[in-house]
Order: structure tokens, then C-alpha cells, then sequence
């Protein structure tokens, strides 16, 4: 038996248990392993309260990421063997699968070696923040030199991968917080010029730092209203991100602007690039590159005991946390 979170309905974070299951045996293609660390996202906070791109199936598990140690594998199952220390790229349905627990069982093409000189705790931090990052700045967006780049919500643990992956290309980094209480650290993990848009006009702010050209890319996790000022952003011929609805209210197409501008909106996940295995090859590539070089270093906020994962969650949802939170797993 191990210790499973599991929800048997959608809700606040007062819904997740901590079950004792029996994780069984993997099947074909599938690898069971003991799980060291988990990292957490804003992702498995939408599905565990049913707003999420995919409708939970009751009880539910949850987990996109984590790390540990291969403990069996399941038949045709080449790619690693027991023994082996792996981090759990995310690649799959929730439905499906969930790595929040002290085992979990995972498919095989979803794992990912970890580099030796990064702990548990980094290497179950890697692959949603910078996949996700790459996948609109690099893959899709050819980010290079001479490139500014918008980052809102920059506090997050993808916010300050994209900070770290514009870095890596040669690209300049405005980070968009909401406070100035943030910008010595978004400067810290590397930021070019921060932007507190509580006080301080975004589209004004911008094209002071752009000398009126605007940005070439925003990456936003945030839409909602705002949106029409990430608009006002951007550089003609720019594309705006839309990874993520924090805001939580209707978002505008800003036509005027897109029209004005010939913007492309656009809606993007890190799906886009983890189902095509061409180009989540390069990815990892790209990411085991910059960690080998220390351009790539995962930011961690906390971390939290897996008896505590609703206190994870309340603290998460509470958005003020700087970097990747971290669940540590015990097993028994």
C-alpha cells in the first residue's frame, strides 16, 4: 500500500485525500516509480476544481510532474530500467495517470533522465515550467537576439523560466509584476527591467524600454481585460501568448490593435510541443543544455510535506509565492 492524494469531488483544496491504495503493477509501456518529489501546478489546481481543459473522472489523482527512482517496469519498456533517477515530463491525461503520491505509475515515453547534479526537488521542477516557456519563445517564436519579450506574472515558476530561456537566446526580458515587492528578485533571476503594473503604466512603460517599437512577443499567463494592453505592447507583426486564464474573466480580442498592428493572438499549451516527438526531442535537448550550463536553474518557492498538499494548494491559489513549488514524498 502506498499514500495516494486522490479527490472525490471538485472544489477548493479542502477536497484532496491522502488514501492508502494498492499502485499495482505497470502495464504495457508503463513504469512504476517511487515517487521523491513532486512539482506542483496551477494546472492540477483547475482540473482538482473542475475548471481545467479536461473534466476530472471521479475519484480523481493528480499530477503532471515529479521525480524518482524507477522501481518496475512494465513489458516493452526500453527506455529506462529499475534503478534509474527520472523526472516525469508532462505528457499525458490526468485521467490517465497522476504522480501524487509515494508511488505512482507513469508512462515510459514520459520520463525524462535526471542529470546528476540536480537534487529530487530541482529536477521535479524542470519540465513544465521551461517546456512550456520553450515551446512559445523558441519553437514557435524563434526568439533571438535583438528580440524583447513581456513576460506578465513573471513570479511564476514559468515566468522565470521564460526570463531565463529569452536570457539564454540573447533576447531582452521585461518582467510584468504586480508590486514592486517582487523586482529585486525578478532583476536577481535576470530580468532586463521590471514593470510593477500597479503603479506604473504597461503599454507606457514598454515603449519607453522599446524605444516606441513595442515588444515582439508576450507571453501571458493571465488574459482577461488586460489583454487590450498587452495589445497596446506590441510591436507590429507581434505575437501575444495566451497560456493560462489567472484571471479567471472574459477576454477581449483586441481588434483594433491586432488590426492596427497585424497581431497574432493566440492561444498556446505545452501540449503543442509534447505530443509531437520531433520537437519534444529538441526541447529536452534545449533544456538539459541550459541546465548543463547553469543558464537554466529551477527557482524553488517552498516546499511542502506530502501530508500537507491542501496547505500546498491554499498556497499556490494564493499567488504569491516566487518560483516552483515543491511536495517532498516520504515513503513508507
Amino acid at each position: 500500500m502506498a499514500k495516494v492524494v486522490r479527490f472525490h469531488e471538485t472544489g477548493g483544496p479542502e477536497v484532496l485525500r491522502l488514501e492508502d491504495l494498492e499502485v499495482g503493477e505497470p502495464g504495457p509501456g508503463d513504469v512504476r516509480l517511487r515517487i521523491q518529489a513532486i512539482g506542483l501546478n496551477r494546472a492540477e489546481a483547475l482540473f482538482r476544481a473542475g475548471h481545467y481543459l479536461e473534466v476530472a473522472k471521479l475519484p480523481a489523482r493528480l499530477g503532471y510532474e515529479a521525480a524518482g527512482i524507477v522501481e518496475a517496469v512494465g513489458a516493452d519498456v526500453s527506455e529506462v530500467a529499475v534503478g534509474d533517477s527520472v523526472s516525469v515530463v508532462p505528457s499525458f491525461s490526468l485521467n490517465a495517470y497522476g504522480t501524487y503520491g509515494e508511488q505512482a505509475i507513469v508512462p515510459a515515453y514520459a520520463l525524462a533522465r535526471t542529470p546528476p547534479a540536480l537534487s529530487p526537488i530541482d529536477a521535479s521542477a524542470v519540465w513544465m515550467q521551461y517546456l512550456t516557456a520553450y515551446g512559445a519563445l523558441v519553437d514557435i517564436a524563434n526568439l533571438g537576439a535583438g528580440d524583447v519579450v513581456v513576460i506578465p506574472a513573471a513570479s511564476s515558476s514559468v515566468g522565470i523560466a521564460a526570463i531565463q530561456i529569452t536570457r539564454m537566446v540573447g533576447a531582452t526580458a521585461v518582467a510584468a509584476t504586480r508590486s514592486g515587492a517582487k523586482s529585486d528578485a525578478l532583476r536577481k533571476a535576470g530580468a532586463d527591467h521590471v514593470i510593477a503594473t500597479d503603479h506604473d503604466d504597461l503599454a507606457g512603460a514598454v515603449m519607453r524600454i522599446t524605444d516606441g517599437n513595442g515588444a515582439r512577443v508576450i507571453f501571458d499567463p493571465v488574459a482577461g481585460p488586460a489583454v487590450e494592453a498587452l495589445a497596446e505592447c506590441a510591436a507590429r507583426g507581434g505575437i501575444i501568448f495566451l497560456y493560462g486564464l489567472l484571471s479567471m474573466r472574459p477576454t477581449p480580442f483586441p481588434l483594433m490593435a491586432a488590426l492596427n498592428k497585424g497581431l497574432t493572438v493566440r492561444g498556446y499549451t505545452l501540449f503543442e510541443i509534447v505530443s509531437d516527438l520531433d520537437r519534444l526531442a529538441r526541447a529536452k535537448s534545449f533544456v538539459y543544455d541550459g541546465l548543463d550550463s547553469g543558464a537554466l536553474k529551477p527557482v524553488i518557492a517552498r516546499t511542502f510535506p506530502l501530508a500537507e498538499i491542501a496547505d500546498a494548494h491554499r498556497f499556490m491559489e494564493a499567488g504569491d509565492q516566487f518560483g516552483k513549488i515543491v511536495v517532498t514524498v516520504e515513503s513508507t
